[in-house]
Parts: structure tokens; sequence; C-alpha cells
């Protein structure tokens, strides 16, 4: 680990690559649909995902850290962007992929990140994402 940090430190001085993470527990996301159903749903989800996830938790939650962590490597925050301006999507077996909207796309723009790779993983009770975003 010391030699990718390092590597990422030294490369992000040069601005040329952005990082985000983010680990969120499942069943805060499994009680946020419990609590307020298809409210939370379209406020968190585009179309395409919750066509894709299907109700299935899991893959609601690691989304959800997805989300973050691509807000994260824009350097926003949530509070800068909308949910739904961060999408994230499988199509077929290959890597998800991040698709951005309105204010997410401005803001990547902006740093000059045009490139993301992805990674997503779960296990019973987490979901977390990993980004880096490069020019």
């Amino acid at each position: 680990w010391e030699t990718i940090i390092t590597t990422v430190i030294k490369t992000t001085d040069s601005q040329s690559i952005w990082i985000g993470v983010d680990i969120i527990e499942i069943d805060r996301i499994e009680r946020a649909v419990d609590r307020w159903g298809q409210r939370f749903l379209r406020k968190i989800y585009t179309d395409g995902e919750l066509d894709y996830c299907r109700g299935r938790i899991q893959s609601l939650a690691v989304r959800f850290a997805a989300k973050e962590a691509v807000m994260k490597a824009l350097g926003t925050g949530r509070s800068d962007l909308g949910w739904c301006d961060v999408e994230v999507m499988n199509n077929g077996r290959e890597a998800p992929e991040v698709n951005l909207r309105k204010r997410a796309k401005i803001q990547a723009k902006r740093i000059g990140a045009t490139k993301f790779a992805l990674s997503l993983s779960h296990s019973k009770q987490y979901a977390v994402a990993f980004v880096v975003a490069s020019k």
C-alpha cells in the first residue's frame, strides 16, 4: 500500500489524477429504503440505476458508495452536486462505468478529469467503492 499511496500523492501534486473512496453499511441503505421508499430511491438513483439494481439492496448500497467516491474525486462533496449527477452503470460483463451529468460533468471539465476507473465491492455488511479520475 505504501507504494501505491506514495505514487498517488506524487502524481496528485501534478494534478493529473484525483482519487475518491467511500464505504457504507448496507443496512443504512436498507433502512432508508424501508423508511422513505420511492422518495429516497428517486432522489439518489437514476432510472437506469434503479432498472439495473431491481431493488437489490447490496447493488443500491455499492452505487451509493460509488457516487460518494466520485464526488470526493471531483473535489466537491454532496452539497455541490445532485445525487443523480453521478450515474454508475454496468454494461454486460464489463467493469462498472461512471456517467456524469449536469453539475458533475461541469466540475469534471473544470478540473480536467476525463476518464474514470471505478472498483466496487461488497460483503454482507459493507459496500465500498474506489475511483481514480484522470486526464
